[in-house]
């Protein structure tokens, strides 16, 4: 029996959502980010906490429904997705954050239409994701001209 490379996509989400959860764990305590000039829409900080773990494991059953079609692309997102905290939350570069999420908003708009054409509900599950990363994007867009 052969490996089913598809399989990774869950461990490897699992250790994004980790890798950036480290970048982010200390924002309550971070002076840096707590004196940032933030948009009214900034949610608390643990809506995050909630929103985060179910739009990867969205994410996970969309790539592993999908994998044949989309793993490239998708592992290569989910490397700018984590890096995307660290840039924000550990270096203090949201301008080049604001950069990482703008590609990360076009590799996941077309990662979506892929998954559209091959299948719907893959698609749709993935949705919420994209969504998520344009609201982030204002947050972060907000950050960079208001500081």
């Amino acid at each position: 029996m052969l490996f089913n490379k598809r399989v990774l996509v869950f461990p490897l989400v699992f250790l994004a959502l980790v890798l950036g959860g480290l970048a982010s764990s200390n924002t309550s305590t971070d002076a840096w980010y707590q004196a940032l000039n933030k948009s009214d829409l900034n949610p608390p900080g643990y809506v995050f906490g909630i929103v985060w773990p179910i739009l990867y494991i969205l994410m996970s059953i969309s790539a592993y429904r999908t994998f044949s079609v989309t793993s490239k692309v998708f592992f290569i997102q989910l490397i700018f997705n984590t890096a995307w905290s660290w840039m924000f939350f550990s270096f203090h570069m949201p301008f080049i954050a604001l950069l990482n999420i703008w590609l990360l908003i076009y590799l996941n708009i077309n990662l979506a239409y892929k998954m559209s054409k091959i299948d719907v509900l893959s698609a749709t599950l993935y949705c919420p994701y994209v969504i998520w990363l344009m609201f982030a994007s204002y947050l972060n867009l907000f950050i960079v001209i208001n500081n």
